[in-house]
């Protein structure tokens, strides 16, 4: 099934631990992060989730785009949750490799990436970061990929030049399937006014991509899907795995919003 086929899709988030190329990595080799990303997986499918996104999250600080390391690692655990999974699974490669992404999703049979810098300039903790929307699109074809891309306008932990709405005009302009509108960094809630302003401006699909929570979803009615990691987290403790009645009682609160749209 594709991602953008699902009505309000909840996308849950699989945070790896530390991959090697991070200066996190404890070498202790793949196992124990493939462990725990299918463990995630698991409480994520349970619970009522209908995507999830593989992320290197806790590879911080991180290059502007992976170490080869860090692609090949994150290969191998998107392979084996790919296999496992029954819902669509996603690929983000932090903090903005777009290109590996998508490889690794052509490679593994992943569905969709997420592309935090695909289109202007961004400032960030990384330093300047430019979109790279024009290589993605030649790679997806010249790989004859199928891999929805979802891309973030005006990306969370970073500073940006132009208004959300210039900027949602640029994004859409480089032809992405989706588009995802944050709050200023990880668990911090996305403005509905911004999510407003972006619907407003673009025809395509805007999800939420940072800082939803349960009972403030009324708040997002209008969003055509959510990503959601520290919600869905044991104690709302991003580093924490994933709880398995909080990802249900986010399940039901978008199903509540699905019945009244």
């Amino acid at each position: 099934m594709r991602l953008l086929s699902i009505e309000k899709p909840l996308v849950g988030m699989v945070h790896l631990l530390p991959t090697a190329g991070s200066v996190r990595y404890d070498r202790r080799g793949v196992g124990p992060i493939l462990g725990a990303a299918l463990r995630d997986l698991a409480a994520l499918e349970h619970g009522g989730a209908d995507a999830v996104l593989v992320e290197n999250f806790r590879d911080a600080p991180y290059g502007k785009v992976a170490p080869r390391e860090t692609v090949a690692m994150m290969a191998v655990v998107l392979r084996a949750v790919v296999e496992a999974a029954t819902v669509p699974v996603g690929v983000n490669v932090l903090r903005n490799d777009g290109l590996a992404a998508m490889s690794i999703a052509v490679a593994t049979g992943a569905s969709f990436i997420r592309v935090n810098v695909f289109a202007g300039v961004a400032f960030t903790d990384q330093g300047v970061v430019e979109g790279e929307a024009r290589e993605l699109h030649a790679l997806r074809r010249d790989l004859g990929a199928d891999v929805e891309i979802l891309a973030d306008v005006h990306v969370k932990h970073a500073a940006h030049l132009t208004r959300l709405e210039e900027a949602a005009v640029d994004t859409e302009r480089n032809r992405p399937d989706a588009l995802v509108v944050s709050g200023i960094g990880t668990g911090y809630g996305t403005r509905p006014e911004d999510l407003e302003a972006v619907k407003r401006t673009a025809a395509l699909p805007v999800f939420v991509g940072s800082g939803a929570r349960a009972d403030s979803l009324a708040a997002y009615r209008d969003a055509d899907g959510f990503i959601v990691g520290t919600a869905l987290k044991e104690c709302g403790a991003v580093e924490s795995p994933v709880d398995e009645k909080r990802v249900r009682s986010f399940a039901t609160a978008i199903a509540a919003l699905r019945t009244a749209s």
